[in-house]
């Protein structure tokens, strides 16, 4: 039976008057008396599910307190020298783990504050795991908030976890056997637990979200990277396709779901902006515009390749031919082929621009090469018949002609009569396209003696591995403490490189030379030369410059040395596509 005090409170309740609780405990009141016909003067003891139930509910949530375990054991090292408790139940309630004072578990488990409890609105009444459950807010219900008799000498805090659909899928809560009489003492255990849950819902995107962009946010640049508010995972489109709960904050309508949308829509970046927000760049200018003008400081999360041997060790068997390429596919299939013609004796022509390393690759398939001997480098502009004849009586080993369609007539005879002399030796040359295409002007013979394989080196500006080749070059002129801004590389990445590696190494060894400390910014690095430009009219370039830069728009951009929008304008006008996948 109702005593005379529960009922006058019942009917404040259901008459909707003001009873001195909040509007989520007096909601949950009403629940239970309209909805679940309970008597809150009835001390029910704890419901407490079988062995073979909890560990029903134990293995559905395997996975959430694998991931949430760490995090909890944190929070409990904070709050157990203040007595506390945490329970984390599931979706229907049931505490599925539990860090708790050993001494005390008689009695926490009599108050249901243990393994196997389960807190659901229905069976426990107004609690903070069942109160939370209904409403998807955290909360704390003190002492008398509760409805049963049986446990308004508790007070527990409690909050929800959202899984990255957005769905509630579990309860975090720390709770007290006995705490002081106000409710605001619990404030602080407010706070803890909604930190506390929002990092178990962090944890589990990234976990979820290893093969895909994820893209986080905070509304303060100092714990940007270490302790976001918020996040959203992204596929390859920019669509959004995994969540926190507090991204909920990027939508203008925060009715409208998330999951789904495209990140454009929401804030003014697009998936090809997201390596500029990586960590190389001070958490300070990685700002980020939503679409109703707030801002926001973002940092992106590149996706996870599948679990394969590291760079490194699968082209360890390249030797020194691994050394040419970084993260391009194009110079990386150019390094196999260099690899597998290295171990033959076929002549071979190396094709490219100046200062695009073309000497590097001979060297290094020289070395590559299962003959070993000697390197003789002869350059062929005005080369005089002697130096050829010379080499009758060299050691064996790689002959490379620098611009072999540049030796004159008595050149190529004493080239000839020395390839007719000497089989010992590998010929390797560089030239111009009218090798490749068979105009050049060698005399016949010859030129069938030296056209075998071509390899054909790209310019630097169309090389999608520019960053490791910067660094590369970077480290062997700079000492250890010496770094290069983001501003510096962004200056970099957009210049034209007509002079190719070349080029690029002798701005750095100018940089490095006359910097006055150990950051190189902008203003150390020597000026682009006069007059030259990439531009826009040459539209076979940007079509292999998209390609090399696999369509990112915004690096295309850096090395244009133009605005985002002009490429996209550009590329619309030739009607240019990315390849399907």
């Amino acid at each position: 039976m109702f005593d005379g005090d529960h009922i006058r409170e019942i009917d404040r309740v259901l008459n909707g008057e003001e009873t001195g609780r909040d509007r989520l405990v007096t909601d949950s009141w009403r629940r239970c008396v309209e909805r679940y016909g309970m008597d809150p003067a009835r001390p029910d003891p704890a419901h407490i599910v079988s062995e073979t139930q909890l560990r029903e509910h134990r293995e559905q949530s395997e996975r959430l307190i694998a991931i949430a375990r760490s995090g909890l054991q944190t929070l409990f090292r904070q709050v157990a020298g203040q007595n506390y408790v945490l329970l984390l139940a599931d979706a229907k309630g049931v505490c599925v783990d539990f860090f708790g004072d050993p001494r005390f578990e008689d009695e926490l488990r009599q108050a249901g504050l243990y393994l196997g409890s389960d807190w659901s609105e229905d069976l426990a009444g107004t609690c903070g795991v069942g109160s939370c459950l209904v409403t998807g807010e955290a909360i704390t219900i003190h002492q008398s908030d509760h409805f049963g008799l049986a446990h308004t000498p508790l007070s527990c805090t409690s909050a929800p976890i959202f899984d990255t659909s957005g769905q509630l899928s579990a309860v975090l809560d720390i709770s007290l056997l006995r705490s002081p009489s106000p409710k605001s003492s619990q404030n602080l255990a407010l706070s803890l637990v909604t930190a506390s849950a929002r990092r178990v819902e962090m944890a589990n995107l990234m976990a979820s979200s290893r093969r895909d962009w994820v893209l986080r946010f905070s509304t303060s640049p100092e714990f940007l990277d270490v302790d976001p508010e918020a996040a959203v995972a992204l596929d390859g489109s920019g669509r959004i396709i995994g969540m926190t709960k507090g991204a909920e904050y990027l939508a203008p309508d925060r009715a409208a779901p998330l999951i789904g949308r495209h990140i454009e829509d929401l804030l003014e970046v697009s998936v090809d902006d997201l390596p500029d927000l990586m960590r190389g760049r001070p958490t300070e200018e990685r700002v980020l515009r939503l679409k109703d003008g707030r801002a926001l400081f973002g940092h992106a999360i590149a996706p996870q390749s599948a679990p394969v041997q590291s760079r490194d060790t699968a082209r360890a068997h390249l030797g020194a031919l691994a050394g040419i390429a970084g993260p391009d596919p194009a110079m990386q299939r150019l390094a196999e082929r260099s690899y597998r013609l290295a171990a033959t004796s076929v002549p071979v022509a190396i094709l490219g621009e100046t200062g695009t390393g073309k000497e590097y690759l001979a060297r290094a398939m020289h070395v590559s090469g299962a003959s070993g001997g000697s390197f003789h480098t002869l350059r062929c502009a005005g080369l005089h018949p002697d130096a050829i004849v010379a080499l009758v009586d060299a050691p064996s080993g790689t002959v490379f002609l620098r611009g072999v369609e540049d030796l004159n007539a008595e050149a190529q005879a004493a080239l000839l009569g020395l390839l007719d002399t000497r089989d010992d030796f590998r010929v390797i040359v560089t030239a111009g396209p009218a090798f490749a295409a068979g105009t050049t002007a060698l005399r016949g013979d010859l030129f069938f003696r030296l056209s075998g394989a071509v390899l054909t080196l790209p310019p630097l500006r169309l090389r999608s591995d520019f960053d490791w080749m910067l660094d590369r070059l970077f480290r062997r002129r700079a000492s250890e403490d010496m770094r290069l801004t983001l501003a510096a590389r962004i200056e970099l990445a957009g210049r034209d490189w007509l002079g190719n590696i070349r080029e690029l190494a002798h701005v750095l060894e100018t940089a490095v030379a006359t910097a006055d400390g150990p950051v190189i910014d902008v203003t150390d690095l020597p000026l682009r030369p006069p007059g030259v430009r990439q531009d826009l009219t040459a539209d076979q370039d940007l079509e292999a410059l998209l390609e090399a830069c696999r369509w990112n728009m915004s690096q295309v951009a850096r090395r244009l040395g133009v605005n985002r929008s002009t490429v996209l304008r550009r590329v619309r006008k030739l009607g240019l596509e990315p390849p399907t996948q």
